[in-house]
């Protein structure tokens, strides 16, 4: 598969920042971007880096409540002003100077990516310093000011566009994107992440199918802990595909966050590189058979920030790019002296965590009892009714 590209980046993006000791740091994507770069995934003919759109609030408050814009503009001009009840000042969300604006660069990014993209100047996009999809209409949330996407996606709505995918593979609910688009049948919302009775945001049951004017236009997939790369694909192959390409649509949007891995600190499922390496490869594949190619994908969580998120996100910009990186592939020393010199750390040899995950189809039948295989037909029954799907074809094996 091949198409041209785009790879949004710009320094001043690091200005989203949190302060030291703070999970969400940007030292992860600008070694991430480090890497893309010295593999060299930025260097084909059909791939170009662009810069961030410059908007304004008027496109925030497409998504945001004007109070709550203004609310982030007091904390970002004065950061001892704080409105816990919006989620501004907790230890989650400190606040901090120029937070506003910082914010804004995010989305500006995205949007840049998915211009790009409705405009056809490129097939498939990325935005690595994206995906801050915990953030409500009304408030700030697990590290996520504005949300980036839902601004995207409504961007794409208010140009036309009538149906839109989402799907959200972070570690953690897609809560923010899922509440922006609740009662809204355009927009089709899609998680895979570990279960809400173990993770943060304690949300994202399969129950959770969308509002009056939409059910059935939200699907979660709510994992257990401990959850690996044959349980987790075997999951997203059992809902995401089918489900998706039932509703046709027009855009493929996603959120990429790596701290799925078993490295990561914040979480509890135990994929490796080399799963979520096959995550993407799933998700370039179905862009290219239900959207025409259409895929515009951003970053997300990711808090193992040397062993992880600088491969899990460079195997990610090569699936955009058309230029998979085999597994096998060592880490450039260029870059492994680099986090050398400025980190003091070791880093990984090769971009493979060593796995060779297989996928177990779902069309092959299934175990009620297996802990996975339950959560998959929990999902199915609550959402595939709604689109005139089948749930359940093969009662067992």
């Amino acid at each position: 598969m091949s198409g041209t590209a785009a790879v949004v980046w710009d320094d001043a993006l690091a200005a989203y920042d949190f302060g030291p000791g703070h999970p969400l740091a940007p030292i992860r994507v600008q070694l991430a971007m480090h890497l893309v770069r010295e593999l060299g995934l930025l260097d084909g003919d059909n791939v170009s880096v662009i810069l961030p759109d410059v908007i304004d609030d008027a496109l925030l408050a497409t998504v945001h409540h004007p109070e709550y814009i203004a609310a982030v503009l007091r904390s970002s001009l004065d950061p001892a002003v704080t409105e816990v009840h919006r989620g501004l000042g907790t230890e989650d969300v400190p606040t901090f100077a120029g937070m506003h604006e910082a914010s804004r660069a995010v989305c500006g990014a995205t949007l840049a990516a998915t211009r790009a993209v409705f405009e056809g100047r490129a097939l498939h996009a990325v935005n690595l310093a994206g995906g801050l999809h915990h953030a409500m209409p009304g408030a700030a949330a697990g590290f996520c000011i504005y949300n980036d996407i839902a601004i995207s996606i409504q961007w794409l709505l208010d140009q036309g566009v009538e149906r839109v995918a989402y799907v959200d593979v972070d570690v953690h609910h897609g809560d923010g994107v899922q509440a922006a688009f609740w009662d809204d049948p355009r927009v089709l919302t899609v998680s895979v992440h570990e279960s809400g009775r173990a993770l943060f945001p304690g949300t994202g049951f399969p129950g959770e199918v969308g509002g009056p004017g939409a059910i059935g236009f939200a699907a979660n997939i709510a994992l257990p802990p401990g959850t690996g790369d044959e349980g987790w694909l075997r999951a997203f192959h059992g809902v995401v595909p089918e489900l998706v390409e039932n509703f046709r649509p027009q855009f493929l949007v996603t959120q990429q966050g790596c701290d799925t891995h078993a490295d990561d600190p914040l979480a509890h499922l135990t994929l490796s590189v080399d799963g979520q390496r096959a995550s993407y490869q799933a998700l370039h594949e179905l862009a290219h058979r239900v959207t025409d190619g259409r895929w515009i994908a951003t970053g997300g969580g990711g808090y193992s920030w040397i062993d992880v998120v600088p491969r899990a996100w460079s195997h990610l910009v090569g699936e955009v790019v058309g230029a998979p990186i085999a597994p096998e592939t060592p880490l450039p020393q260029t870059w492994r002296t680099y986090v050398a010199e400025r980190l003091h750390v070791p880093t990984p040899a090769l971009m493979t965590d060593g796995g060779e995950p297989t996928v177990r189809l779902w069309e092959r039948g299934y175990d009620p009892s297996d802990p996975i295989d339950a959560a998959v037909l929990r999902t199915r029954e609550a959402v595939f009714p709604w689109h005139g799907l089948v749930a359940d074809p093969y009662h067992g094996f």
